[in-house]
């Protein structure tokens, strides 16, 4: 061994010597405030929280909130006047405690349970969420995805039709077919940009065009969300009857995939009227835009189209919290907290299915030569269809053999 290499050697023994006894001088973690201890404190406080409570939560520790559902003292006497409160009727801590937790007895004359909801402690939660990991993730993944295609627009460029173009063309989509994906489509991207407007007014239009831009701009975008939404679940349906047996998979997936689809590399598989990439937009949609749908209209009729109480009793029926090391999941819900939550689920599942279509727009349109005149016209050269759906090409021409409509082989284009 070199002197160099032995040198180096000592070197890291030694840093690894240190390191260890940084280690082991380092003093002990810091196991916090004693719970009985708090517990006594909180006794000089009528059973309020302390200043500790305080301190850890600021210090991001996780505190045991469980003593504020304690509402009143224990035998106390119900009927004690108020003046008498702190030695044993309820205090007013104590009342809005019980209206946090909404545990208070509550009358009202009008607006049913939900105008008994007085103050609704997971909005809190919910705001916290939807301006922080919502937003911060949701629009990463749409730029993200964004920045993915430039790079690799620039790293392959457009997929360029191979053979020379025939002339001849072939009816890729009918008329009723165009029109059911267009309204599928444009609801879907003004959905998503009313939605994104929605999110993002605060942090984006407000501190650049002031108030009121930003609330006309919102009440725009409530108005063109909830309207939109029925063409676009209509177009869902449309789509999904007219095309559902032409996007079951089959073997000749599996060729496309160990092919990349032509997309990556020179070969173009052999695929029928959708190759499997098409599928896999398409279920994408017909899933994730039927959830989407499903919460959505949970959020148009809450008091009506509850989803998260009975879903969660399913959950918990077949232990599937508890698989994932979590306790059961809450089966009581308020219409409030039901709310909460579909929102939050309509926006992520909307997020995940706008990256989809980001990619979907692109190869339909700068991705791929060709490709929008399916969707366009309908009609699409016969050497387009050979390219990319070789299979289904055949087919078609096939069909038309047997009607006796397949002009022969030297006719032109205008025979």
């Amino acid at each position: 061994m070199s002197k160099r290499s032995s040198g180096f050697g000592w070197f890291m023994l030694l840093a690894a010597g240190l390191a260890a006894l940084a280690f082991f001088l380092q003093p002990p973690a810091d196991p916090g405030p004693d719970p009985a201890v708090l517990a006594e404190a909180r006794k000089a406080t009528g059973g309020a929280q302390t200043l500790e409570d305080i301190l850890a939560r600021q210090r991001g520790e996780k505190v045991d909130l469980s003593f504020r559902r304690q509402f009143g003292e224990p035998g106390a006497d119900p009927n004690a006047p108020l003046a008498l409160a702190p030695l044993g009727g309820a205090s007013d801590p104590d009342l809005w405690r019980a209206l946090r937790y909404d545990a208070a007895d509550v009358n009202v004359s009008a607006g049913g349970n939900v105008a008994k909801v007085l103050v609704q402690d997971g909005g809190m939660a919910w705001y916290n969420f939807r301006k922080g990991p919502l937003a911060f993730y949701g629009g990463w993944l749409l730029l993200g995805t964004i920045g993915a295609l430039f790079l690799f627009f620039l790293l392959r460029g457009r997929v360029r039709i191979d053979e020379p173009l025939t002339g001849r063309t072939v009816t890729r989509f009918q008329a009723f077919e165009r029109f059911s994906h267009w309204m599928l489509a444009g609801s879907f991207v003004l959905l998503g940009l009313s939605g994104l407007l929605t999110l993002f007014g605060r942090f984006a239009i407000l501190p650049l065009f002031g108030p009121e831009v930003n609330s006309y701009l919102l009440i725009a975008s409530k108005f063109v969300h909830n309207n939109l939404a029925w063409p676009f679940m209509l177009g869902l349906i449309l789509v999904f009857v007219m095309w559902v047996w032409h996007n079951i998979p089959n073997r000749t997936d599996i060729t496309w995939f160990a092919q990349a689809g032509g997309i990556i590399g020179k070969n173009h598989p052999p695929a029928k009227k959708f190759n499997a990439g098409q599928k896999i937009i398409f279920w994408s949609v017909i899933l994730l835009g039927g959830s989407i749908s499903l919460s959505g209209l949970s959020l148009l009729f809450p008091f009506e189209l509850p989803l998260f109480a009975k879903t969660f009793t399913i959950l918990n029926d077949i232990g599937a919290p508890q698989l994932l090391g979590y306790g059961a999941l809450p089966t009581e819900l308020s219409p409030q907290e039901e709310m909460q939550l579909a929102q939050l689920w309509h926006a992520i599942v909307a997020f995940v299915l706008m990256a989809i279509i980001i990619a979907h727009i692109y190869i339909g349109s700068i991705g791929m030569e060709g490709a929008f005149d399916a969707m366009g016209s309908g009609e699409v050269d016969e050497a387009w269809a050979h390219q990319h759906h070789s299979i289904w090409l055949d087919e078609v021409k096939a069909r038309e053999a047997a009607k006796g409509k397949s002009a022969p082989s030297d006719a032109t284009p205008a025979e």
